[in-house]
This record gives structure tokens, sequence and C-alpha cells, in this order.
């Protein structure tokens, strides 16, 4: 038995699992891929996603997912959001009643374009909560000052999970807005690629700024067209994520948004790295989401040309200075 079952065991899984044992916790971390399973019950290393940590001993390495959350009594999710379904469909009757579900993955899901917790409650209908905001895996494991958002759904088992989550380094906050923090998880990754483009094309920092700026005001508008406070977009888990992941080296969506904006091509960028970027997949759902809701998106939808339509990242930069003249805040 485990207290808490880590389910994805990318640089974010396996850093939390780390996180959480360092308290004291047992854990079982689900591994998807068999043979990294195997290796890291026998190394202690995840040589792909985390290769300069030694796992210790309180954390369980396994390949059997219902093993892994069997008794558990909190499941963190940290499954890239495309396949979160699928294997919660297949964790599902393994989960003990009672146990509460932690996202902490950010997309939308293709096609449903639906959030991970609106996945995890149609397959589960478990309780859940949200973990998110500006953390990259590699300052978090190295003990550096972090500071995220939880958003709960029952306020007494959150304020378990905050106390659960929070050390001297990685202090939680707790909040009640569940699709803000969401949403703000989601489509900042978005905006990071389109940061990522802006930097690749060599176009300077003052357009960076103004691009971080307008991001957000789509990410607002979209946000709280589905329900978001607008407080909770300026918080940890929007604005706070939105700079770092747009500014960030270490983030995969500026990466992904870098090399575009390079000449690089899409699938050649994918397939250089095993780290999935979740704003390649949810730019299609953003884009989708907006026009669904009719709210206009100009960065968004650029990135989606940009991605899905083959466009030049030089003519998306073009087709978004010479809009016709607006005021600053519209709409």
């Amino acid at each position: 038995m485990s207290y808490i079952a880590v389910i994805g065991a990318g640089s974010w899984g396996t850093t939390l699992a780390y996180h959480l044992s360092s308290k004291g916790y047992d854990i079982s971390l689900w591994v998807n891929e068999e043979d990294l399973a195997q290796e890291m019950e026998k190394t202690r290393i995840n040589s792909v996603y985390l290769p300069d940590v030694s796992l210790p001993q309180n954390i369980r390495v396994t390949h059997h997912a219902g093993e892994a959350v069997e008794k558990a009594r909190f499941v963190l999710n940290v499954v890239p959001t495309q396949y979160v379904r699928h294997t919660f469909r297949n964790i599902a009757p393994h989960i003990s009643a009672g146990t509460t579900i932690i996202n902490a993955s950010k997309g939308i899901e293709r096609g449903t374009l639906m959030t991970v917790s609106a996945i995890i409650r149609e397959v589960t209908d478990l309780p859940y909560s949200v973990l998110s905001g500006p953390s990259f895996a590699k300052e978090v494991i190295k003990k550096m000052p972090t500071a995220v958002t939880l958003a709960i759904s029952d306020k007494s088992t959150g304020l378990l999970i905050q106390e659960v989550f929070n050390t001297n380094n990685f202090r939680v906050y707790t909040h009640d807005d569940i699709i803000g923090v969401e949403i703000g998880g989601a489509l900042k990754n978005v905006i990071a690629i389109a940061s990522g483009i802006c930097d690749g094309l060599g176009l300077g920092h003052s357009a960076r700024a103004a691009l971080i700026t307008r991001g957000l005001i789509e990410i607002k508008r979209l946000g709280m067209t589905m329900g978001a406070k607008q407080d909770t977009l300026s918080g940890l888990s929007g604005l706070g994520d939105l700079v770092l992941t747009c500014t960030g080296p270490l983030s995969r969506n500026y990466t992904v948004g870098t090399r575009l904006g390079q000449g690089l091509k899409l699938n050649d960028i994918l397939s250089q790295t095993k780290m999935v970027a979740e704003g390649v997949a949810t730019a299609e759902s953003a884009f989708q989401l907006a026009q669904k809701h009719g709210i206009e998106v100009p960065i968004i939808e650029q990135v989606y040309q940009v991605i899905y339509l083959e466009k030049d990242p030089a003519a998306a930069v073009t087709e978004l200075m010479t809009r016709p003249l607006k005021p600053e805040f519209y709409g």
C-alpha cells in the first residue's frame, strides 16, 4: 500500500514523486514504458527524463497501473493530456472509493475540448484537485524556491493536500477556481510557443513583452468565457506560469517555438525528444474552443496556423502586426 500513487514518470511526474518521498510518504510511481520501469527498479534512476537523480527507497516503481493505485489515498495524475482518458479508464476499477485525484497535467483534450479534471470526473466520478503554477522540474528537484496553486473542490481535503505538498522550498496556495487554474495552465503553453517563435526570429525583448501581455488578454478572454475568475488568470497558475513558460529555456513549448522560428519543421523538432510539449495539441483545441465560443484570439490562431497549416512564422508575425487598429482593451 502506498499513500500516494503518481501516474506518469516523465520529468515532472518523477520530480513530484521525489518531492513527496522526501517528506517521508510512501510513493508508487507508475511508468508507462515497461523497459524503463524495469531499468528504474534496478538502477533507481530515470535515465530518460531525470538522469541526475537517484530515487529513494520509499518510491516503488511499477509498470502495472492497477497495482500502483490500489489502496492509495491520493492519485496524482501527471500523464500527458491526450493520454489521460485511456490511462484512467484502465486504472479506474482499481482505485479505492474515497481516493482523491490530483491533476498536475496541463492541456485540453483534442476532440472533446475538455480539461483534464473534466476527463477524470467523467471517467472516475471521484473528488479531484488541480496542482498548477510556474514550476520547472529541474528547479524543483534542486529545491529552488517555487510557489504553485492548488485548486480544490473540497476545502477540508484541499487543506490536507496543501500540507502534503508544501515544504520550505515548495509553497502551495489553495484556490477554489478549478476551471481557471486549468485553463491558465493549458493556454499558457500555446502562448509559450508563440514566444519561442518570436525569439527564434530574433524579434527582441520588446516584441516578446508585448506578445506575453496580449497573450494573457487572450487567456483571460477565453478563460472567463468558460467560467474562470479573472483574478485566477492574473495569479500563479495564469500570469505566473505564462511568464515562466514564455521566457525560460527549460520550457518545452518555448523551445518548440524557438526552433519553429529558426525554420525547423515541427515533425523534426518533436522527433528529437521524448518529452511532450503539451502546447502543440492544445493549440488546436484552444483554437477550436475560441471558435466555439466566438472569442477573438489572434495569437492562438496564428500559432495554430503555423503548427497545423505550416504557415511561415514570419508571415504570422506580420499578420498580427498589421491587423486593424483597436483600443487596447475591448471585447
